[in-house]
């Protein structure tokens, strides 16, 4: 069984025991979540699709831990004019685990 659901505004496929990166959430290590935005609901039998959410549908997680991204570097320039700017940047991630999809 699968199913796509939303969490922080961003829409994820999710199995369960699946491990997936989200944006930073709140929530302390080992704490248990649940996202009720479920859009799609589906399995080899039959596809249940929300609109745009479904009721009564519910997806348990876990969570794994908080982390960051790579760095990602931002260097700017303007020709002739000896401007130059160069920063850095971490996306923070945490990790949930999927634990049950219903």
């Amino acid at each position: 069984m699968y199913a796509v659901v939303e969490i922080a505004g961003q829409q994820f496929k999710v199995a369960k025991a699946d491990r997936i990166h989200v944006p930073k959430l709140e929530s302390e290590i080992g704490s248990k979540l649940k996202f009720e935005k479920v859009l799609l609901l589906g399995d080899d039998k039959q596809t249940r699709i929300g609109t745009p959410y479904l009721s009564g549908s519910v997806i348990e997680a876990k969570v794994v831990g908080h982390m960051k991204d790579d760095k990602v570097t931002v260097f700017k320039k303007k020709r002739r004019k000896g401007y130059k700017v160069r920063r850095g940047h971490r996306q923070q991630y945490t990790e949930i685990e999927i634990t049950k999809v219903s």
